[in-house]
């Protein structure tokens, strides 16, 4: 009775402690996607910004030109 009864409870933790890990694995498995998600957000903003300051130098130069052509 008393082996029966370990086997029980061992089998009974070993499950129990399975159940955990599966949780433990799911959330460190989001937790890389939102970092390689958050990763491909700073990515695209950085590309923003850079075609924002090259379309605001373009639009400066334009102007520039503008200003020269009207005072000649």
């Amino acid at each position: 009775m008393k082996k029966s009864l370990l086997l029980a409870s061992l089998i009974a933790a070993m499950a129990l402690a399975a159940c955990g890990k599966k949780e433990e694995q799911a959330a460190a498995t989001a937790a890389s996607e939102v970092a390689s998600a958050a990763s491909e957000v700073a990515v695209a903003a950085s590309a923003a910004v850079d075609a924002a300051s090259a379309a605001a130098s373009e639009v400066a130069a334009a102007a520039s030109e503008v200003a020269s052509a009207a005072s000649n």
